[in-house]
């Protein structure tokens, strides 16, 4: 039996209250995605009118037509290495991924990102060489599509770019070695009226750093401060911002816009990582949003993007655990904790998806009288297969026991698994329940039925069809 749920906190509505420049990222390396129109709903029903997706999916952008969400595209890296060669290639994706969608009762689309942190030092400079001019083929495709005025090419780029030796902001300038490119693309977006976006993480420099004041990551004390030349800062945000404000300045370009690419605050994965520290960073930041006094040194009103709007429970977590922890949402559209986007802080949930379809009310767990011998092996093949991100020690589900341990993971895996049978045997030490084995803040979730992950299966079993009728075809 199949539950159908439409989760709706009305005692989160708060559409028109939403402070302006507010927009969330949207990433669906999930195992089982919501389906976009109800992510689409989930956004209208919240007030968030912007939004930053990481590819161009035409399921994904379509779902916003006729809406008044501004929608940025993104083209993920390996694809820019085709569209640095040949501008017929970079016409060839604005066709198919820009023009069609713009049209009466079409898609907002305003930006296109080139690229997703293309100059991060752990990809050892791989696209160095091919993100500038992919940016500049597909900025003449838009034009020669007629829509240079509208919609304009950008790139997201880390935090990382820019930097100081001294961690002060006016010491701030961009890395050596992607100097003269970072010359090129701000005096490109100079040119084009382009922003600079900017990806700004105060968690990571927590994360990253024992020794790293944390209050500094928030905005609510002020019992750590740095003092550069007249500016007073008292969080970390705004001393990096100030920094990229710097560097833009000594490159000869100063007037560029900046947006906030992404930042947020983990809830999960992490001992930092936790719904109160979650709750805290985004309540302090929405009230500075509303505030409108930006930085010392950028001044006014900020645009920015969260991070994220959901968890995603395939991310990499080669950065850590938390990696698949930034929702503001959980997998299935439920709010984690309160958020208030007026920026009054109030203690109000947002409203969860409507419309979530759940597979069955059921969980694998380990069997009371298991042997154990083989429990360990048990245990390591399911997390690899699944996501045990949250059994990291000072994380929601670090409190468990043997017992709960091996249980969470089997669970994990058997429900990444669409609730087979068969992924819950684990050479029979697990069992299939009825009664939910939550305990307190340790959340085992039931996978949600996914438009998406049905989609990905057809196109895997197409893929196998065209495969087999090409055998058949030869060996005929």
């Amino acid at each position: 039996m199949i539950l159908v749920l439409a989760h709706c906190q009305l005692q989160g509505g708060q559409g028109a209250e939403t402070v302006p420049g507010i927009g969330v990222n949207w990433g669906s390396i999930a195992s089982h995605p919501l389906d976009p129109p109800i992510v689409v709903k989930l956004l209208k029903d919240n007030g968030i009118k912007k939004v930053k997706l990481f590819d161009a999916d035409s399921w994904t952008v379509s779902a916003f037509s006729g809406t008044d969400i501004e929608v940025m595209v993104g083209i993920p890296n390996d694809q820019l290495k085709k569209l640095s060669k040949d501008e017929d290639n970079a016409e060839d994706w604005v066709k198919h991924n820009v023009s069609k969608h713009i049209h009466d009762g079409g898609v907002n689309i305003r930006y296109v990102s080139v690229g997703n942190e293309p100059f991060l030092k752990s990809y050892n400079g791989s696209f160095i060489k091919t993100t500038f001019p992919a940016m500049e083929n597909v900025q003449k495709a838009i034009d020669k599509a007629g829509l240079g005025d509208k919609i304009k090419v950008t790139t997201a780029l880390n935090a990382d770019v820019y930097e100081s030796s001294s961690n002060k902001p006016s010491d701030g300038n961009f890395r050596k070695d992607i100097y003269d490119v970072m010359k090129q693309i701000v005096k490109f977006l100079d040119e084009k009226k382009s922003p600079f976006l900017v990806n700004i993480y105060p968690f990571l420099s927590l994360y990253q750093n024992e020794d790293f004041p944390e209050n500094y990551a928030f905005f609510d004390s002020h019992s750590k401060s740095t003092d550069d030349k007249n500016a007073h800062y008292t969080n970390m945000f705004d001393a990096n911002l100030d920094t990229l404000v710097w560097s833009l300045k000594k490159v000869g370009h100063p007037n560029v816009s900046i947006i906030i690419g992404e930042i947020g605050w983990p809830t999960d994965g992490d001992k930092n990582a936790n719904l109160n520290n979650a709750k805290r960073f985004y309540q302090g930041f929405l009230k500075k949003m509303k505030s409108k006094k930006g930085s010392p040194l950028h001044p006014g009103p900020l645009n920015i993007y969260l991070f994220s709007l959901l968890d995603e429970n395939k991310k990499s977590i080669a950065p850590g655990d938390f990696e698949r922890h930034w929702g503001i949402f959980r997998y299935d559209g439920n709010p984690k904790f309160p958020i208030d986007f007026s920026g009054q802080g109030q203690d109000k949930l947002l409203i969860g998806a409507k419309g979530v379809r759940y597979q069955e009310h059921k969980w694998c767990v380990l069997k009371k009288d298991a042997n154990k011998s083989k429990l360990t092996e048990s245990i390591s093949y399911a997390c690899a297969g699944g996501d045990c991100t949250s059994l990291c020690p000072g994380c929601s589900c670090a409190r468990l026991d043997t017992f709960g341990n091996a249980s969470y993971a089997f669970n994990q895996y058997f429900q990444i698994n669409d609730q087979s049978v068969e992924a819950c045997d684990f050479e029979g030490l697990a069992t299939i329940v009825s009664e939910d084995p939550s305990k307190g803040n340790c959340f085992f979730p039931i996978a949600i039925i996914s438009n998406g992950n049905i989609l990905r299966a057809i196109q895997k079993v197409g893929g196998l069809l065209i495969g087999f009728t090409l055998i058949i075809t030869t060996l005929i």
